[in-house]
């Protein structure tokens, strides 16, 4: 309620209306109002309103298991929701919108759709989840591409430590490849040893620890030229890695692998009619 109060009391201080949604919790267990609480929040609001403080514009909650399909508690949800809906108009709420669908439940539940959604990891064109299908198989297409140019090519001999701790020792004499990002760009220390990359047109793997800025591929004899572009993640129809493979690697989801991307990585925006994409990390 304190929330309220203080939107409240700083619209009448601004002398206008504050435009609010109020955030129900219909069984997430993080942001919004208890269903047992619901009654005083809407009453305060409704107060607020007929004040002329705000303006209640919307009337929203947020699926726990929408990506676990068939998982109880969405039906339950959105149960919950339905009825703190109608509570609501009841005590004269007139809402310009009422959500609770996010990726998932967007692709999967059309009966929570109510009058807009809340894509997030769709607009990527990522599956929300490997349960729901593939990206292709829900209709998406993945959109962003993380890759690097090759810093340097270098030969090693067999048994040669590479990277911190050496926890990855060349098996026998090879070329390794420079890659210049590292988690502090975002590429995960957690895919230290599995991170896929594609380079010199193979599928390679990071050789030992991912490093603040760079880690290191064994390329096993090839030779691609220093400023060949190495590909991390991206829509995968060149046969290059996926946001999901990347996932799987470092033992978390798709969402945090295309989201952890830092500030310090250019971005190129590409329209989506060109046919082909050139230059920059990500794009």
């Amino acid at each position: 309620m304190w929330a309220l109060r203080e939107i409240a009391a700083a619209a009448e201080a601004a002398g206008r209306p504050a435009r609010v949604q109020l955030k129900a919790d219909t069984g997430l267990g993080r942001g919004g109002c208890q269903p047992a609480d619901w009654p005083e929040l809407v009453g305060a609001a409704r107060d607020a309103e007929r004040a002329g403080h705000l303006r209640i514009t919307g009337l929203w909650s947020h699926f726990a298991c929408a990506d676990e399909p068939g998982h109880p508690s969405i039906a339950a949800q959105l149960a919950v929701y339905r009825d703190l809906v109608a509570y609501a108009e009841k005590e004269g709420v007139d809402p310009e919108v009422r959500h609770l669908a996010n990726s998932p439940a967007t692709l999967t539940i059309p009966e929570a759709h109510f009058d807009l959604v809340r894509t997030g990891i769709a607009m990527y064109g990522i599956s929300p989840a490997p349960e729901l299908g593939t990206s292709a198989e829900l209709g998406l297409r993945p959109v962003m591409t993380l890759a690097a140019a090759v810093a340097l090519v270098k030969d090693a001999p067999a048994g040669h430590g590479v990277s911190y701790g050496h926890h990855y020792t060349t098996p026998a004499e090879t070329t390794l490849g420079l890659i210049p990002v590292g988690y502090a760009d975002g590429v995960p220390r957690h895919a230290s040893g599995s991170g896929p990359v594609l380079v010199g047109g193979k599928v390679r793997t990071v050789a030992g620890r991912v490093a603040m800025d760079q880690f290191v591929v064994d390329l096993e004899g090839d030779r691609p030229e220093a400023g060949a572009e190495a590909v991390l993640f991206g829509p995968g129809d060149r046969g290059e890695p996926t946001a999901q493979d990347w996932a799987e690697a470092a033992d978390t989801i798709a969402y945090e692998i295309v989201t952890r991307i830092g500030a310090r990585v250019p971005r190129v925006y590409v329209n989506e009619t060109a046919d082909e994409v050139t230059g920059g990390v990500p794009r």
